[in-house]
């Protein structure tokens, strides 16, 4: 007697779950640090995850987290999430969590020890970038950033003035 085949067709071999982009419900933005892409120059980025109580994530899922100043610090082998404000979540009245309290960060011992290594020896700074839940867990994207001079700042902001004109003139031009 021959097996039958199943009605479901399998997965092609050739695609890795690995490489697979996420879907567009598994990864949702929270917050970002816009200023941060102003004030720095980002070499390098990487993500963790966060460690956190039940108030902090039900207060990130519903948006209320603002990164402005904040930036990783390792100290005892473990990154450390400082200045991250997670707004108290109303609900839980009483046992809420403190909103500017320190977050350690999920990562491997050996990006730890690079980011760490790379912070003290090129002078860098390590800042948080964004908040994002990816399949139903809440990351951080850091980045590795040397600061901007004030004249680096200055010519951004002409740079972004000299493009929006010229979108501005070929709008005009197109009417």
């Amino acid at each position: 007697m021959a097996k039958k085949k199943s009605a479901t067709p399998t997965a092609p071999a050739s695609k890795k779950a690995g490489k697979q982009k996420p879907a567009a419900k598994d990864f949702r933005p929270v917050a970002s640090n816009r200023k941060a892409h102003f004030d720095y120059e980002i070499l390098e980025r990487y993500e963790a995850g966060i460690s956190l109580t039940g108030t902090e994530i039900k207060s990130i899922r519903a948006g209320k987290i603002d990164l402005r100043d904040s930036y990783a610090r390792a100290s005892g082998g473990e990154m450390w999430l400082h200045n991250a404000y997670i707004a108290p979540y109303d609900p839980a009245s009483l046992n809420n969590h403190d909103p500017k309290r320190n977050r350690k960060l999920l990562l491997h011992k050996a990006e730890i020890t690079e980011m760490t290594a790379a912070a003290a020896e090129k002078g860098l700074t390590i800042i948080a970038l964004r908040v994002y839940i990816k399949h139903h867990v809440a990351k951080v994207e850091l980045g590795m950033a040397r600061g901007k001079r004030q004249y680096d700042k200055r010519r951004a902001i002409i740079d972004r003035d000299m493009d929006r004109e010229a979108r501005r003139s070929m709008g005009a031009s197109r009417d």
